[in-house]
This record gives C-alpha cells, sequence and structure tokens, in this order.
C-alpha cells in the first residue's frame, strides 16, 4: 500500500467519525487555548513592567527602609526608618545628584459630594512629575510655596475621578473632596501610567504636599521612600555612593554596622519584577499544559477503542496484502491529524481569548510567535507518543484471527 493511499485512508477513517474525532480533539483544544492564553498573559504582564519602569527613567534610584538584623531574625524598628531629615540630609549634602523627591503614603477612604473610594494618599513634594515623569492630564500640580505652607490642595489619578463617577478629569479640577474630614481643592489630574500589578496601581492615588500629609493627615515623620535622579546613567555608581555615605552618617553608623537602608535602580527592580512574572508564567503555563496531558490520554484511549472497533478492517487489508508498516502509520497519522488540527484550534482560540482579555478587561497579553510555534510543535509531539501504542497493538494483529473477529 502507497504511503498516499495510506494517509487517504487514514485521513478517511476520520471523517466517518467526525463527532468522535471531534470529541477527541476536545481536549488537545482547550490544552493548547490555556497554554497560549496563559503565556499571553505572562509576557504582557511582563512588557507591562517592561514599560511602566523605563517610562520613570533609566536614572531613578529608589531608597527605601531596610532591615536590622538583632539577635539573627529581620525586623524592622526605629533604625530602619526613613525621615523628612533624612531626605533632606540629601538634598543639603548630596553633590552627585539632579533630584530627591520624599513621599510618604496611606490607603484612606477620600469623599466627594455623596460618593466614597478607597485609594492611596501619598504625600510628595513638588518636583514629583519631574522625577516620576508624570504627565498632567487637566489642571496643574501643586508648587513647593503650596507644600512649606501646608496647603490644602490634591492631584488626581484617573483611577479615582473614574471610582469617584465622573466622566473626565475636567469634572473634578476645582473640586473640593474630603481626606480623613478634612477639606482639600483639586487643582490637578494625571494622564494615565497604566496599571503595573493588580497590588500596585499607579493610576489609582491622591497626591498632596508632603508638609500638609506629614502634619494635618498622617501625622507621621516616616517616608515609604525617596526617589533620587542621578545626572547620568554612567554616573549611577557614584550617586549610589553619595547616598550611601550621607544617609549612613545621619543613621550614625559605625563601619562595621551594615546598611539599614536599600537603594535600588531601575534595572535591579526590572530584573526581579521580569523574573517573578516569568515563573509565573511558566508555572501557569505548566498547570495549563496538564490538560494536554489528559487530552493526549483521551486520544489514546479513543484509538485503542478504534483499533478493536476496526479489528476486521484491519484484518482484511492486512489480507490484501498491507504491512504492518502501513497499518502503523495509518493509525499514527490519525492520532497525528487529530493532534494537529486540534492544536490550530486551540491556538485560534487561545488568542482570540487573550484579545478578549485586552478589550473587555482591559489584561496586557501579547501572543508571542514562540508560544505558537511551541505550543503546535507540543500537540504534534503528543500525537506521536500516544498514538504508537495503539498503532502498534493494530500492526501486531494476526491476520487469520482479525478475520474471525466478531
Amino acid at each position: 500500500m502507497l504511503i498516499g493511499e495510506t494517509i487517504r485512508v487514514a485521513l478517511g477513517a476520520l471523517r466517518a467519525n467526525k463527532m468522535r474525532s471531534l470529541l477527541t480533539m476536545l481536549g488537545i483544544v482547550i490544552g493548547v487555548s490555556a497554554v497560549i492564553a496563559v503565556v499571553a498573559l505572562g509576557r504582557g504582564a511582563q512588557k507591562a513592567v517592561n514599560d511602566r519602569i523605563s517610562s520613570l527613567g533609566t536614572t531613578l534610584l529608589t531608597v527605601s527602609p531596610g532591615q536590622a538584623r538583632s539577635g539573627g531574625v529581620m525586623s524592622f524598628d526605629v533604625r530602619t526608618r526613613l525621615t523628612m531629615e533624612d531626605a533632606q540630609a540629601l538634598v543639603e549634602r548630596g553633590t552627585v545628584l539632579t533630584a530627591v523627591q520624599p513621599e510618604m503614603s496611606s490607603n484612606l477612604q477620600i469623599q466627594f459630594l455623596n460618593k466614597n473610594a478607597g485609594t492611596q494618599v501619598v504625600g510628595t513634594s513638588a518636583n514629583f512629575p519631574e522625577v516620576r515623569k508624570y504627565e498632567m492630564e487637566a489642571g496643574r500640580f501643586f508648587t513647593q510655596g503650596e507644600d512649606e505652607s501646608r496647603q490644602r490642595v490634591a492631584v488626581v489619578g484617573p483611577t479615582v475621578w473614574q471610582n469617584l463617577g465622573l466622566q473626565s478629569a475636567d469634572g473634578i479640577i476645582g473640586e473640593n473632596i474630603r481626606i480623613r474630614g478634612i477639606q482639600f481643592l483639586v487643582v490637578g489630574a494625571f494622564k494615565s501610567k497604566g496599571q503595573a500589578s493588580p497590588f500596585n496601581n499607579p493610576d489609582d492615588q491622591v497626591l498632596i504636599p508632603i508638609q500638609t500629609a506629614r502634619f494635618r493627615v498622617m501625622g507621621s515623620n516616616r517616608l515609604r521612600s525617596i526617589s533620587v535622579l542621578a545626572p547620568s546613567e554612567a554616573q549611577i555608581p557614584e550617586t549610589m555612593a553619595d547616598i550611601q555615605k550621607i544617609l549612613r552618617r545621619e543613621h550614625k553608623l559605625r563601619p562595621e554596622r551594615p546598611d539599614d537602608f536599600q537603594i535600588r535602580n531601575q534595572a535591579d527592580f526590572l530584573n526581579t519584577l521580569g523574573e517573578t512574572t516569568q515563573v509565573f508564567s511558566m508555572l501557569l503555563a505548566g498547570i495549563a499544559a496538564v490538560s494536554l496531558l489528559v487530552g493526549g490520554i483521551g486520544i489514546m484511549n479513543i484509538m485503542l477503542v478504534s483499533v478493536t472497533e476496526r479489528t476486521r478492517e484491519i484484518g482484511i487489508r492486512k489480507a490484501l496484502g498491507a504491512t504492518k508498516i502501513n497499518i502503523l502509520f495509518q493509525f499514527l497519522i490519525e492520532a497525528v491529524v487529530l493532534c494537529l488540527v486540534g492544536g490550530a484550534i486551540g491556538i485560534a482560540v487561545g488568542a482570540g481569548g487573550a484579545m478578549a482579555f485586552t478589550k473587555l478587561l482591559g489584561w496586557n497579553t501579547e501572543v508571542g510567535s514562540s508560544s505558537v510555534v511551541l505550543a503546535f510543535a507540543f500537540s504534534a509531539f503528543v500525537g506521536v507518543v500516544f498514538g504508537v501504542y495503539p498503532a502498534r497493538r493494530a500492526a501486531k494483529m494476526d491476520p487469520i484471527i482479525a478475520l474471525r473477529y466478531e
């Protein structure tokens, strides 16, 4: 029997049992579409993180409280705090830095007319837009004078005014909101920066002058972080050394004592978050790939049933001159075709699902060609692996016994 005829016989057998073939492919379709969609979500999240960090600028350094070790146990205490005095010391004594932007924050309820919304209230300095690369959608940012005089002014992110039921940023400019019962005048609204992660949405925050936050809202001198701009990428090591020297002196740390603060640049954040999202994506893809394994087992079961049902057909083919290789090849083709067609449908469904996530839920997704090729190749591999045993069983049948089979 020629190869072309063997292929026609195999495809004919699949067409003759359309419903069974469709149900057999279903496991592969679900598995491949799940893998494609999950990997697309992972790639989209990683791209969003990269874009978010890149938008902050490559010369941005972030100083945050460290951990003090006491008796072999890591703990936060007074020595690990960053304060306004630390930020002021950097401003006054820093020699290799362009800007210093301290910030403190707290999750609070804000009130506008009869609506309430929970958001992150951030106290920061007037150079926040310059340091963090934010742009205004409407209005303006508060000035250094308003900060020094502890004015009750606020700038909101787009998620905030949306949560308050407004249709545009202009609708909140000049209006009053209440934070902890204190009235603030909204003077500006930011453009969207995009959500970097489910746990950190830069669009969902209200910014107020740091002196106002310190004395009127939060009643604390403790900072969440201090952002510092280096003059250039080449001078980042010098800037980090300058920050370290100033803060160690400010915290009165002896030479043998480790730093009680951390200095991170954007490359550190990019690598850390990139590795995290990659591991998370691989974990989800691995879980989704289990359904491919289940689909492969389903194909093997159906092919075994098909071999049993077509015992007499196999006997007749062998009696007419078909060799073991012909029979093996025929059933192997059936299994591989089921997997490849199921894989192609799964790729289309997975890509469509990823697009639906983007349009309906606003999630970042990116379907990569590598994931499509890998899913398609894995489908073919599953077809070969789980199709070999039923095909060998069919090829080994004794034609005389097969012809007598009822």
